[in-house]
Protein backbone atom coordinates (compact mmCIF):
# COMPACT_ATOMS: atom_id res chain seq x y z
CA UNK A 1 0.00 0.00 0.00
CA UNK A 2 1.39 3.24 -1.03
CA UNK A 3 1.82 6.10 1.75
CA UNK A 4 0.05 8.52 -0.50
CA UNK A 5 -2.38 7.67 -3.20
CA UNK A 6 -3.84 10.65 -5.53
CA UNK A 7 -6.16 9.85 -8.13
CA UNK A 8 -7.81 12.09 -10.45
CA UNK A 9 -7.13 15.43 -8.53
CA UNK A 10 -8.93 18.56 -10.18
CA UNK A 11 -9.41 22.20 -9.20
CA UNK A 12 -10.33 24.95 -11.65
CA UNK A 13 -10.09 28.91 -10.82
CA UNK A 14 -12.87 30.77 -13.06
CA UNK A 15 -12.87 28.36 -15.63
CA UNK A 16 -9.15 27.95 -15.98
CA UNK A 17 -8.07 24.22 -15.06
CA UNK A 18 -5.28 24.74 -12.34
CA UNK A 19 -5.09 20.65 -11.96
CA UNK A 20 -6.63 18.58 -14.24
CA UNK A 21 -6.71 15.07 -13.55
CA UNK A 22 -3.02 14.00 -11.65
CA UNK A 23 -2.68 10.86 -10.56
CA UNK A 24 0.01 9.83 -8.80
CA UNK A 25 1.61 7.30 -5.98
CA UNK A 26 4.21 8.22 -3.22
CA UNK A 27 5.99 5.01 -0.94
CA UNK A 28 7.35 5.50 2.58
CA UNK A 29 11.09 7.18 2.30
CA UNK A 30 10.80 8.22 -0.86
CA UNK A 31 11.82 11.68 -2.67
CA UNK A 32 9.59 12.56 -4.93
CA UNK A 33 9.97 15.68 -6.85
CA UNK A 34 7.26 18.00 -8.26
CA UNK A 35 8.58 20.62 -10.90
CA UNK A 36 7.29 22.07 -14.18
CA UNK A 37 7.40 25.95 -15.30
CA UNK A 38 5.45 28.81 -13.06
CA UNK A 39 1.68 28.41 -13.32
CA UNK A 40 1.92 24.74 -13.65
CA UNK A 41 -0.50 23.90 -10.98
CA UNK A 42 2.18 22.73 -8.50
CA UNK A 43 1.13 24.93 -5.78
CA UNK A 44 -2.45 23.98 -6.09
CA UNK A 45 -1.70 20.59 -6.06
CA UNK A 46 0.05 21.00 -3.26
CA UNK A 47 -2.37 23.07 -1.48
CA UNK A 48 -5.25 20.85 -1.90
CA UNK A 49 -3.12 17.83 0.04
CA UNK A 50 -2.43 19.14 2.64
CA UNK A 51 -6.41 20.81 3.32
CA UNK A 52 -5.70 24.30 2.29
CA UNK A 53 -7.76 23.77 -0.58
CA UNK A 54 -10.68 21.81 -1.47
CA UNK A 55 -10.78 19.64 -4.72
CA UNK A 56 -13.04 20.07 -7.06
CA UNK A 57 -12.84 16.15 -8.08
CA UNK A 58 -10.54 13.15 -7.42
CA UNK A 59 -9.64 11.37 -4.21
CA UNK A 60 -6.32 12.06 -1.96
CA UNK A 61 -5.57 8.51 0.48
CA UNK A 62 -3.21 9.25 3.32
CA UNK A 63 -1.73 6.01 4.87
CA UNK A 64 -4.68 4.06 3.46
CA UNK A 65 -7.08 6.57 4.98
CA UNK A 66 -9.28 9.16 2.64
CA UNK A 67 -8.41 12.85 3.49
CA UNK A 68 -9.84 14.81 0.58
CA UNK A 69 -11.26 17.98 1.51
CA UNK A 70 -10.38 17.53 5.40
CA UNK A 71 -8.83 20.64 6.70
CA UNK A 72 -5.41 21.11 7.10
CA UNK A 73 -5.17 20.88 10.94
CA UNK A 74 -6.77 17.46 10.31
CA UNK A 75 -4.68 16.57 8.38
CA UNK A 76 -1.91 17.54 10.01
CA UNK A 77 -2.52 15.74 13.01
CA UNK A 78 -2.66 12.50 10.80
CA UNK A 79 0.82 13.10 9.88
CA UNK A 80 1.26 15.06 7.13
CA UNK A 81 4.26 18.12 7.73
CA UNK A 82 4.56 20.64 5.76
CA UNK A 83 7.40 23.67 5.06
CA UNK A 84 7.07 26.77 2.50
CA UNK A 85 8.91 28.62 0.43
CA UNK A 86 8.67 31.61 2.72
CA UNK A 87 10.00 30.33 5.64
CA UNK A 88 7.28 30.19 8.23
CA UNK A 89 9.03 30.81 12.06
CA UNK A 90 8.02 33.70 14.39
CA UNK A 91 10.89 35.95 14.41
CA UNK A 92 10.58 37.64 17.86
CA UNK A 93 10.58 34.23 19.24
CA UNK A 94 14.01 31.68 20.48
CA UNK A 95 14.71 29.31 18.13
CA UNK A 96 13.39 26.41 21.33
CA UNK A 97 10.40 28.60 21.30
CA UNK A 98 9.00 27.87 17.96
CA UNK A 99 9.80 24.07 18.26
CA UNK A 100 8.27 24.21 21.55
CA UNK A 101 5.10 26.01 20.23
CA UNK A 102 4.77 23.26 17.34
CA UNK A 103 5.46 20.18 20.06
CA UNK A 104 2.29 22.13 22.14
CA UNK A 105 -0.02 22.31 19.38
CA UNK A 106 0.66 18.68 18.36
CA UNK A 107 -0.39 17.65 22.39
CA UNK A 108 -3.17 20.11 22.17
CA UNK A 109 -1.45 22.05 24.97
CA UNK A 110 -1.64 26.04 23.07
CA UNK A 111 -5.08 27.06 24.67
CA UNK A 112 -3.48 26.04 28.43
CA UNK A 113 -0.69 28.35 27.53
CA UNK A 114 1.10 29.64 30.55
CA UNK A 115 4.34 30.97 31.55
CA UNK A 116 5.40 27.37 33.25
CA UNK A 117 5.05 26.02 29.50
CA UNK A 118 8.06 26.76 28.43
CA UNK A 119 9.07 23.98 30.37
CA UNK A 120 7.33 21.54 28.74
CA UNK A 121 8.51 19.28 25.66
CA UNK A 122 11.98 20.65 25.92
CA UNK A 123 13.87 17.15 25.54
CA UNK A 124 11.61 16.40 22.30
CA UNK A 125 12.06 20.19 21.00
CA UNK A 126 15.93 19.47 21.66
CA UNK A 127 16.36 16.33 20.06
CA UNK A 128 14.69 17.69 16.87
CA UNK A 129 17.22 20.83 16.76
CA UNK A 130 19.68 18.50 17.08
CA UNK A 131 18.76 16.60 14.33
CA UNK A 132 18.46 19.13 11.52
CA UNK A 133 22.19 20.43 12.99
CA UNK A 134 20.34 23.69 14.88
CA UNK A 135 20.83 23.00 19.10
CA UNK A 136 23.19 24.96 19.88
CA UNK A 137 21.43 27.72 18.36
CA UNK A 138 18.21 27.29 20.47
CA UNK A 139 18.22 30.15 22.63
CA UNK A 140 18.87 32.95 19.55
CA UNK A 141 15.75 34.69 18.12
CA UNK A 142 14.65 33.31 14.93
CA UNK A 143 15.34 37.07 13.49
CA UNK A 144 18.86 37.22 13.78
CA UNK A 145 19.48 34.04 12.20
CA UNK A 146 20.77 33.44 8.48
CA UNK A 147 18.32 32.38 5.97
CA UNK A 148 19.93 29.10 5.56
CA UNK A 149 19.37 28.50 9.28
CA UNK A 150 15.79 29.62 9.57
CA UNK A 151 14.86 27.05 6.84
CA UNK A 152 17.19 24.23 9.58
CA UNK A 153 14.36 25.39 11.83
CA UNK A 154 11.15 25.26 9.79
CA UNK A 155 12.41 21.83 9.34
CA UNK A 156 12.62 20.66 13.16
CA UNK A 157 9.15 22.40 13.08
CA UNK A 158 7.69 20.29 10.32
CA UNK A 159 8.61 17.12 11.98
CA UNK A 160 7.33 18.12 15.44
CA UNK A 161 3.70 16.20 14.08
CA UNK A 162 6.16 12.99 13.48
CA UNK A 163 5.04 13.48 10.24
CA UNK A 164 4.82 10.14 7.87
CA UNK A 165 4.65 12.61 4.92
CA UNK A 166 6.64 16.19 4.47
CA UNK A 167 5.31 18.29 1.62
CA UNK A 168 8.21 20.87 1.28
CA UNK A 169 7.30 23.98 -1.27
CA UNK A 170 10.64 24.97 -2.75
CA UNK A 171 12.79 23.81 -0.08
CA UNK A 172 15.86 25.95 -1.09
CA UNK A 173 14.44 29.07 -2.22
CA UNK A 174 16.41 32.03 -1.54
CA UNK A 175 19.48 29.71 -0.05
CA UNK A 176 23.31 30.10 -1.27
CA UNK A 177 23.93 26.83 -3.51
CA UNK A 178 26.11 24.86 -0.54
CA UNK A 179 22.97 25.97 1.63
CA UNK A 180 20.86 23.68 -0.79
CA UNK A 181 23.08 21.07 -0.88
CA UNK A 182 23.13 20.45 2.61
CA UNK A 183 19.42 21.01 3.24
CA UNK A 184 18.48 18.46 0.70
CA UNK A 185 20.72 15.75 2.18
CA UNK A 186 19.88 16.35 5.55
CA UNK A 187 16.05 15.96 4.59
CA UNK A 188 16.86 13.15 2.49
CA UNK A 189 18.57 11.04 5.32
CA UNK A 190 15.83 12.06 7.71
CA UNK A 191 13.49 10.36 5.07
CA UNK A 192 15.61 7.25 4.90
CA UNK A 193 16.03 7.56 8.20
CA UNK A 194 12.17 7.27 9.83
CA UNK A 195 10.66 6.12 6.36
CA UNK A 196 9.33 9.57 5.78
CA UNK A 197 7.60 10.35 2.25
CA UNK A 198 8.58 13.50 1.01
CA UNK A 199 6.52 15.52 -2.02
CA UNK A 200 8.54 18.64 -2.87
CA UNK A 201 8.69 21.37 -5.80
CA UNK A 202 11.95 22.99 -6.35
CA UNK A 203 13.30 24.89 -9.53
CA UNK A 204 17.16 24.44 -8.98
CA UNK A 205 17.45 20.78 -11.26
CA UNK A 206 20.44 20.27 -9.61
CA UNK A 207 18.82 19.58 -6.55
CA UNK A 208 16.00 17.93 -7.89
CA UNK A 209 18.10 15.69 -9.96
CA UNK A 210 20.54 14.46 -7.01
CA UNK A 211 18.21 14.06 -4.69
CA UNK A 212 14.83 12.74 -5.94
CA UNK A 213 14.20 9.14 -6.62
CA UNK A 214 11.49 10.53 -8.88
CA UNK A 215 10.34 13.35 -10.89
CA UNK A 216 7.25 14.39 -11.80
CA UNK A 217 6.71 17.01 -14.34
CA UNK A 218 3.37 19.46 -14.36
CA UNK A 219 2.25 21.88 -17.17
CA UNK A 220 -1.13 23.45 -17.34
CA UNK A 221 -1.88 21.03 -15.05
CA UNK A 222 -1.37 18.22 -16.30
CA UNK A 223 1.46 15.66 -15.34
CA UNK A 224 3.48 15.01 -18.70
CA UNK A 225 5.93 12.88 -17.03
CA UNK A 226 6.88 10.86 -14.79
CA UNK A 227 9.91 8.50 -14.09
CA UNK A 228 13.68 8.55 -12.65
CA UNK A 229 16.01 11.51 -13.08
CA UNK A 230 17.69 9.95 -15.75
CA UNK A 231 14.11 9.22 -17.53
CA UNK A 232 12.79 12.92 -16.83
CA UNK A 233 15.96 14.63 -18.20
CA UNK A 234 15.89 13.00 -21.51
CA UNK A 235 12.25 13.35 -22.05
CA UNK A 236 11.98 15.30 -25.36
CA UNK A 237 8.54 17.15 -24.51
CA UNK A 238 9.85 17.90 -20.81
CA UNK A 239 12.67 19.47 -22.71
CA UNK A 240 10.10 21.17 -24.91
CA UNK A 241 7.96 22.99 -22.15
CA UNK A 242 10.55 23.49 -19.40
CA UNK A 243 14.14 22.13 -19.43
CA UNK A 244 15.03 23.27 -22.81
CA UNK A 245 18.41 22.24 -24.29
Amino acid sequence: MSLLSVRGLRKSFGGIEAVAGVDFDLEPGELLALIGPNGAGKSTCFNMLNGQLRPDGGSIAFDGQPITGLPPRVVWRRGVGRTFQVTATFLSMTVLQNVQTALLSFHGRLRSFRPWSSRLYLDEAFALLELVGMAEQGDRLCSVLAYGDLKRVELAIALANAPKLLLMDEPTAGMAPAERIELMRLASEIAHERRIGILFTEHDMDVVFAHAARVMVLDRGRLIAVGTPRQVRGDAQVRAVYLGS
